[in-house]
């Protein structure tokens, strides 16, 4: 890693608009494990206005390794009082050609922006408000739940997933108030969850 002489201001604009930051929500999902990911976009979304109100920027410059075997970027974070720090972040390419170097690239930056702003990723938006400070809507003290109504909707949750027949689930879906909402979503695995999104929003 290299910086400038002084980076003070700069850690300290860093430190207030971590504070802002929520984590990276896994939007996009990798086919071949099965698992989701926070993306360019969305790393970016989240951490590009907090860095703005506290003077700070960012830019990403693709680089070469020796041999051109490699390709990566380097990540410059900027304050506006002149003060910098950057690094390099390089990954073996499988293939040479270009889509092979742009994943890589993409791959790169989405890496190293992430590490440079030191945010989480997080699966949904309850979470980023958490990390963020903000909080989340909970079941209130006086409002219980059926045990057996949160039974009886995740158990239609896994049949109309089976059978792919969603238009029973939609109608109970739309009985529900926003805290028997938030209790059974937090019954459902993430499988679930994506199921229930595609089929109407909880």
């Amino acid at each position: 890693m290299k910086q400038s002489e002084n980076i003070t201001d700069l850690a300290t604009a860093l430190c207030l608009a971590q504070a802002q930051m929520g984590g990276a929500i896994k939007d996009s999902n990798n086919p071949f494990f099965k698992s989701s990911y926070a993306d360019l976009t969305s790393i970016i979304k989240v951490i590009k206005k907090p860095l703005s109100d506290n003077g700070l920027s960012f830019v990403q410059l693709p680089i070469t390794s020796e041999g051109g075997k490699g390709v990566g970027v380097i990540t410059m974070l900027m304050h506006s009082s002149g003060q910098w720090v950057q690094g390099e972040y390089l990954l073996p390419m499988d293939k040479i050609t270009a889509q092979g170097a742009g994943s890589a690239i993409t791959y790169a930056r989405r890496y190293a922006l992430q590490a440079m702003a030191g945010i989480p990723t997080v699966d949904d938006d309850a979470e980023a408000a958490m990390f963020r400070g903000q909080p989340v809507a909970q079941e209130p003290p006086q409002k219980r739940v059926s045990k057996t109504l949160v039974q009886s909707v995740v158990a239609l949750v896994i049949s109309s997933q089976a059978s792919e027949e969603t238009s029973e689930l939609v109608e109970a879906l739309a009985e529900l108030d926003e805290i028997e909402k938030q209790v059974i979503w937090k019954q459902l695995t993430t499988k679930q969850k994506e199921f229930v999104r595609l089929t109407k929003e909880m």
